[in-house]
């Protein structure tokens, strides 16, 4: 495989270009505190030196759980500069969810903010392998917790200058046996998407781009690596809401955003909305699920001057595959349902069951080969290599390829939804359901949504003389996974589910009702 040169990259590099290029500029901004590219660097050499001092070793994970911050991009510089492994924890998992997979990835560190301190009762017991707790939040730490700010005091140490297949990072996705699994991402496959993004999107150095949607999600990690590699401006938002986008596009003259279809949905809906309040805006890029017309209408309607561009992958990529371009972004263009090319560097193929490629416009499994691809799961060799083939990734994913290139997603092949964005394992909602004493059979699919793409649904067969009501089934899944994973409706019926000759359950039997009539059974 082809690393276009990027053996010798590593993800730190682009700080110390920066911070020798543009050193007074400024890099990040966040409520009053800003920073410029020096200061940054100088804040990632001394918590660097932190870590070590507190034992953090090359390859050891450091993770992390809150809210979009700076010191969130600090963190992730300090732990490469360190020569350790980055583990973002999603911020919508349960305590149960949040203690597998620092338990999983073995962290020895975990940085956590005001938000999610609440969580450490019920996690840090779970997880005996955590040795050190650094609160990110002003002015004091709690008992038992390590201030962010008294590390800043430390010595600051030289770049460990971890590059090319070193391991950058886990990045823990939804799991098809119901446990969320680490990815396994080297510098190099960080890198790659970080160029990636600065071409797809043309960032230079004088953009601001708004950290709107969440920092543990590869989307946004890959848009502020490319913002990086440029010595770009950083704004963050803590957590997504469509006024305060609105508001902080308007006060930070932001020029760059990532909005998933649903954030842009709940902004241009937003009573605050007006054109000219988002007027130094000059670049959307969006992904996780196709853009609904009656969105993309409005948006290019309301916002004439704005380029948009969807990005297609996977984490397991890093996560670009393909970028729909702006100039594919017209309504009367037949791709603007499409997924778009190959983004440079990536090859892909549409594949038959026997991994033979189909004829072109006939339906078979996307797989993607680039530089951007996974080493595999952590501590999953199984997985990795029913997914792994020969450097190929197979995505899960159905779709066919025109006479000119374009990929259209039409199926999924691994069960899977996306909601908003995010990726739920059905298998994950299924084992919770399953625990429930009235529930003899259960099945989750994904069903359309206009506001979230899909919504996750439960099909309940009972036990003989049970009940449930569907607000039964979502309040016993509450405390198990993390709410966007959680049935958005429930049905129960009384004949058993549909099964294949193999004993599998037939899931599109289940599914035809609500996508019948629909080009494609994904949204």
């Amino acid at each position: 495989m082809s690393t276009l040169g990027l053996d010798s990259m590593g993800m730190t590099q682009a700080l110390r270009i920066a911070a020798d290029v543009t050193p007074g500029k400024i890099a990040t901004r966040q409520a009053g505190r800003e920073q410029s590219w020096a200061q940054v660097q100088v804040n990632v050499k001394r918590l660097a030196g932190a870590l070590k001092d507190l034992g953090v070793q090359t390859g050891d994970r450091v993770a992390i759980l809150a809210l979009n911050s700076d010191r969130y991009t600090e963190f992730q510089f300090a732990v490469w500069w360190a020569g350790a492994v980055v583990v973002p924890m999603n911020v919508r998992w349960s305590p149960t969810e949040n203690a597998y997979s620092l338990n999983d990835s073995g962290a020895k560190v975990l940085f956590v903010d005001r938000t999610f301190s609440a969580m450490l009762p019920a996690i840090r017991p779970e997880v005996p392998t955590l040795e050190h707790i650094i609160y990110l939040d002003e002015p004091d730490a709690p008992d038992g917790l390590t201030s962010y700010d008294q590390l800043l005091e430390n010595d600051p140490i030289e770049d460990a200058n971890r590059t090319g297949e070193d391991l950058a990072g886990l990045y823990y996705t939804g799991g098809t046996t119901g446990f969320p699994k680490g990815v396994m991402l080297p510098h190099r496959a960080l890198w790659y998407n970080s160029i990636v993004c600065v071409n797809c999107c043309g960032l230079e150095t004088e953009h601001i781009y708004l950290h709107a949607a969440p920092m543990f999600h590869l989307a946004d990690i890959a848009m502020s690596s490319g913002v990086n590699a440029v010595g770009a401006e950083n704004i963050y938002m803590p957590m997504f809401n469509p006024a305060g986008t609105i508001d902080m596009i308007e006060k930070y003259q932001v020029t760059h955003a990532l909005l998933v279809p649903t954030m842009l949905t709940m902004v241009l809906q937003d009573p605050s909305f007006e054109p000219s309040r988002l007027s130094s805006l000059q670049f959307i890029t969006y992904g996780g699920s196709a853009m609904p017309e009656g969105t993309m209408r409005a948006a290019l309607e309301q916002l004439p001057n704005v380029k948009f561009a969807q990005g297609y992958g996977q984490t397991e990529l890093a996560p670009f595959a393909t970028v729909l371009p702006a100039s594919q972004h017209d309504l009367s263009s037949p791709r603007l349902m499409s997924a778009g090319r190959a983004v440079p560097g990536s090859e892909i193929r549409i594949v038959n069951e026997d991994l033979n490629d189909v004829t072109p416009g006939d339906v078979g499994e996307i797989m993607v080969k680039s530089p951007g691809v996974m080493h595999g799961y952590w501590n999953q060799p199984e997985q990795t290599a029913a997914t792994l083939k020969d450097g190929w990734v197979l995505t899960g994913d159905g779709g066919y390829r025109d006479a000119d290139g374009f990929i259209f997603v039409v199926d999924r092949m691994k069960d899977m939804i996306v909601t908003g964005g995010e990726n739920v394992f059905s298998a994950e909602v299924e084992n919770a359901i399953s625990t429930h004493p009235a529930v003899a059979e259960v099945a989750v699919i994904g069903i359309p949504s206009y506001k979230w793409g899909e919504a996750v649904h439960a099909v309940i067969v009972p036990r003989a003389g049970q009940k449930a009501t569907e607000d039964d089934i979502i309040e016993h899944c509450r405390p198990q996974i993390a709410n966007y994973k959680l049935p958005r409706s429930v049905s129960f019926r009384e004949e058993t589910l549909p099964l294949s000759g193999a004993g599998k359950i037939l899931k599109r039997e289940l599914r035809k009702p609500y996508w019948d009539g629909a080009k494609r059974q994904v949204n």
